[in-house]
């Protein structure tokens, strides 16, 4: 006998609660990535809301516990450049115009920043005009780590935080929790993340401003502390990477060192070209507005997978998974100007 045929859920669920419509990314399996699907769904709905009066305002959340959205789904966007497809470069085009569209959005935005938010989940948080961290947030802009750059406009709100705290989080990427988030002005609200379960209760607050107390204990602990943010002025306003390193190898306070060798071991790991890449990109995001940022982005993404680290940056930890990859420099010293400029051409 044969079995009924069943739709695929939606990648994106779509509700209103008192005038506020409800977006939730609805991906789990893979802790609600985006892919072009998902994109589309994420930008129809909100053209349809821009101009709807019954609409007041619009909330971004992901399905579950573990995540808002850990990013792009770089797997089958690997499997997209591979196969030579143009879908390759629509992902691209749809998903920055959707994260400019959010900047520009013409209704308050709120974003449900809870558990993992990393490179595509930042680009459709950081033009939200509410962004809420939890306790069990985990937010960070790895790319560098898999041969990319901090791309979804980093650009532009890396580059409009202190400018080498912008650099630490950009070249390093670190992960942050909630509260590191709020006090670096990635997010505006540390909140419980019981306070996110009751959406009729969540909306109410927002518009009383009655904001619940801030958790007091975390699922990750604090990075940011003030001896660390301290540091990172100190070493990551430095006018190149391989300046950062050596000021890094020299600290001296030994009561850094834990910070200190945990942060050249994650630059150890980076891709040394996409280090300089995403340097030379901070410093000129700070002089472009957003759309710039974005059009900037773009013709940088396009040459990363084809002259860059990217394909083997995502072989190496996404694919193979041997997290051995085999970068087209073995340190920042070898990286010629010329091939940093030629991103930017």
């Amino acid at each position: 006998m044969l079995l009924p045929e069943t739709e695929p859920p939606a990648s994106v669920l779509v509700d209103v609660i008192d005038g506020v419509g409800v977006l939730t990314l609805n991906r789990p399996a893979v802790l609600n990535a985006l892919d072009l699907v998902t994109v589309r769904a994420l930008t129809r709905q909100l053209d349809a809301w821009a101009d709807d009066p019954a609409i007041r305002a619009v909330l971004l959340r992901g399905t579950g516990e573990r995540a808002f959205c850990a990013g792009g789904d770089v797997r089958s966007l690997y499997q997209l450049q591979r196969r030579g497809s143009p879908e390759l470069g629509r992902f691209f085009d749809e998903e920055y115009a959707l994260d400019c569209r959010i900047h520009r959005y013409p209704k308050p935005t709120i974003a449900l920043m809870d558990g993992v938010v990393m490179g595509g989940g930042m680009g459709i948080s950081q033009g939200c005009t509410h962004r809420l961290v939890t306790e069990r947030t985990r937010m960070a802009m790895p790319e560098t780590a898999i041969g990319i750059f901090p791309d979804v406009g980093g650009s532009y709100f890396l580059s409009r935080l202190p400018p080498a705290l912008g650099v630490y989080l950009g070249v390093v990427g670190d992960t942050l929790s909630g509260a590191d988030a709020v006090a670096s002005g990635l997010a505006d609200r540390l909140v419980p993340s019981a306070f996110l379960a009751d959406l009729p209760v969540l909306v109410a607050a927002i518009d009383a401003e009655a904001w619940p107390a801030a958790p007091t204990h975390t699922a990750i602990p604090s990075l940011l502390t003030a001896p660390v943010r301290a540091a990172v002025d100190r070493h990551f306003g430095r006018a190149s990477v391989e300046e950062i390193l050596a000021s890094l190898a020299g600290e001296t306070d030994p009561a850094l060192r834990p910070w200190v060798e945990r942060t050249q071991g994650l630059l150890a790991q980076r891709s040394p070209l996409m280090m300089c890449v995403t340097y030379a990109q901070l410093q000129r995001g700070r002089r472009l507005g957003l759309e710039d940022c974005f059009r900037m982005e773009r013709t940088m993404m396009a040459h990363s997978f084809a002259h860059g680290d990217t394909m083997e940056g995502i072989r190496a930890l996404l694919i193979d998974k041997d997290r051995a990859p085999r970068w087209r420099h073995r340190a920042v010293a070898e990286v010629r100007r010329e091939e940093v400029e030629a991103f930017f051409a």
